[in-house]
């Protein structure tokens, strides 16, 4: 069976950094696009980044260029979200998301699995 479980969300203070885990269980991940949501109260669920699978390549959405890093553990089966100088923009649910086909999509449609989600506040 397929799954996805984010973890790493928790309250922090403005400035500070979280590191998000989007495991996998039942599907390797080193042969799938895995991207980062979010969606905060009230939005549409908000595409972050992404990273390809072989070659690894990475793509970030303007509001976290420069302050999120996305890289992935195959000998763990692991996405990591590392995200530093937060600021309370960034609050939502964190969601990873993996799709076969080996594109970098920012539309929520187009990936097929998905984790429960991980809540960040970002709250002084």
């Amino acid at each position: 069976q397929l799954r996805l479980v984010e973890s790493g969300g928790g309250l922090v203070q403005p400035g500070g950094s979280l590191r998000l885990s989007c495991v996998a269980s039942g599907l390797t991940l080193d042969y799938y696009v895995i991207a980062w949501f979010r969606q905060a109260p009230g939005k549409e669920r908000e595409w972050v980044s992404c990273i390809r699978n072989r070659s690894g390549s990475t793509s970030y959405a303007d509001s976290v260029k420069g302050r999120f890093t996305i890289s992935r553990d195959n000998a763990k089966n692991t996405v990591y979200l590392q995200m530093n100088s937060l600021k309370p923009e960034d609050t939502a649910d964190y969601y990873c998301a993996a799709d076969p086909v080996n594109y970098c999509s920012g539309a929520a449609s187009f990936y097929d699995y998905w984790g429960q989600g991980t809540q960040v506040t970002v709250s002084s």
